[in-house]
């Protein structure tokens, strides 16, 4: 099962690593990031709005970890489109990491033997005799969702119009849908984690146009298409009209 767990993961090379970032430029700099972090915490620093690119621009960068990484990079993305809490940054930079492992996004669990390339393949699976399975069904389901619509928006707007496949739309449904069942489902108590999916369904649009940044920005920043340009002006004023 995926947890919120990525801050948990960072280190103490890791928190080393940002105070040299955050003070690259001066003695001063450095000494406010070090009493930020302890007086504050490492969440406040992680914050920092300089952080991002220090990460990416610095030759250190280089040696961040990929949980700080991911995290930084997430965290950023969401801020910027008004989503403030923590733990959905967290929960979606575990799925990220997860999912980049060899055909992790195909299984529920390392141990299941059941390979899903499609989302309504998964969402026949969300009721069953196993409560366990169903549980972590339902999860992947919203995870998956979230994994494709997030991170590879291009890859299924290009099928759509190729083979008539499901648009962005049908993969934020199918999410919600996932992270929405996983909510009501006993484990989800049991474990602490309906309030979480319960935001994820909540906010799923928000959490992909979010990932959407991050793919246009980092993964594929030299594709053009006019359905990339459209795409983007439709979900910027979505975001304005919610906030």
């Amino acid at each position: 099962m995926i947890l919120a767990n990525v801050r948990r993961q960072l280190r103490r090379d890791d928190a080393q690593l940002v105070l040299r970032l955050l003070g690259r430029e001066s003695t001063a700099d450095y000494e406010r990031a070090e009493a930020t972090l302890r007086d504050r915490g490492l969440d406040e620093l992680l914050d920092d709005p300089r952080l991002l690119g220090a990460l990416m621009d610095s030759r250190q960068g280089a040696n961040a970890s990929y949980p700080l990484f991911a995290y930084v990079v997430v965290r950023d993305a969401l801020r910027a489109v008004g989503e403030q809490d923590r733990m959905l940054a967290d929960y979606v930079a575990a799925i990220l990491l997860h999912f980049g492992l060899r055909d992790r996004a195909s299984r529920i669990a390392e141990t299941d033997d059941e390979c899903y390339d499609a989302l309504a393949t998964i969402g026949r699976d969300v009721e069953g005799q196993d409560p366990r399975r169903t549980f972590l069904v339902r999860a992947h389901l919203g995870n998956y969702a979230l994994w494709l619509s997030g991170l590879f928006p291009d890859y299924i707007s290009g099928r759509r119009w190729r083979r008539g496949a499901p648009d962005l739309d049908y993969y934020e449904e199918m999410g919600r849908r996932g992270f929405a069942l996983a909510a009501a489902h006993q484990l989800a108590v049991q474990h602490g984690m309906a309030a979480l999916f319960a935001a994820a369904a909540e906010r799923f649009g928000t959490l992909r146009i979010a990932l959407n940044r991050v793919s246009d920005a980092y993964l594929f920043p030299k594709w053009h298409s006019p359905d990339r340009l459209m795409r983007q002006v439709r979900d910027e004023g979505r975001w304005r009209e919610a906030s």
